[in-house]
């Protein structure tokens, strides 16, 4: 089914998203979230626009959208990092939410990410369990803490290795800020692209044998944010309790950094799920 897409803009830098709507019913609303667009705001960077402070002006302003949906409550049930596209669970109402957040912390798989790390991990699966606490001197960076910090874990699974690369599936069973991207840093694996955690650029110059540096200009990177997607959900209807999977397909950029890694970094074939 297709549904109508969301367009939402931020005034001030007249910035504006079209959001692909992947699921929608009278509780519930999955948008397709964009890179470079932060979920809630952002207490170091107070006017920088989010995702849920756009919807709720646009909803407060009547916006067309809105008032074709009826829509007068939506309250996000989890969140993304602002380079972190993918699947994004929203209630439309109160009871939903509740309904919604129980299940989110249950400690059930219901998240996927896909992931593109440094480094190529031997085993086909492994999972780290260690607690995750805000920096002690790094405002918006998380560590792990095993006196201060929460408890988190996530299971990982090896989709494609690469030449010093490889593509992984992550779910989260516990919901912590930056809780992939702390935990594959601890276990050796940082995300491509990813410097707060140690992750390097994923640069074509490091892939193509014989690369050619184009005079006075910098090499971009072939993905220009953290190359984390969340690629699917699963939850339990608030409604009619029936059990629901929604997958949002891997964006653009995403899409071009794994074929260059494909062509270039090649060490086998693909795996039969790394090619959605």
């Amino acid at each position: 089914m297709v549904y109508p897409p969301i367009r939402l803009a931020w005034r001030p830098t007249r910035e504006s998203w079209e959001l692909p709507v992947l699921f929608e019913d009278a509780e519930v609303l999955v948008l397709d979230k964009p890179a470079s667009l932060l979920t809630v705001p952002d207490k170091e960077d107070p006017e920088r626009p989010d995702l849920m402070g756009l919807l709720h002006e646009a909803v407060r302003a009547g916006a067309s959208w809105a008032r074709a949906r009826g829509l007068e409550f939506v309250a996000n049930v989890h969140r993304l990092d602002g380079d972190t596209t993918g699947a994004l669970l929203l209630a439309k109402s109160k009871s939903a939410l509740a309904a919604l957040t129980d299940q989110l912390g249950a400690e059930k798989p219901s998240r996927e990410y896909a992931a593109l790390v440094q480094g190529v991990p031997a085993e086909p699966a492994f999972s780290v369990e260690a607690p995750i606490a805000p920096h002690p001197v790094r405002p918006g960076v998380m560590r792990v803490d095993g006196r201060r910090g929460k408890k988190a874990k996530t299971g990982f699974e090896v989709l494609e290795r690469f030449a010093g690369y490889a593509l992984l599936r992550c779910r989260p069973l516990t919901d912590r800020k930056h809780q992939i991207r702390v935990h594959l840093r601890q276990a050796g694996f940082p995300l491509a692209g990813d410097p707060c955690y140690g992750g390097r650029p994923l640069l074509l110059s490091r892939l193509k044998p014989g690369y050619r540096f184009k005079r006075d200009t910098d090499e971009r990177p072939l993905l220009g944010r953290v190359a984390l997607h969340g690629s699917a959900l699963s939850f339990r209807h608030p409604g009619t309790g029936e059990q629901v999977r929604i997958e949002a397909p891997w964006p653009k950029d995403f899409r071009v950094a794994l074929k260059y890694l494909q062509r270039y970094a090649s060490v086998g074939g693909v795996a039969p799920c790394a090619a959605e």
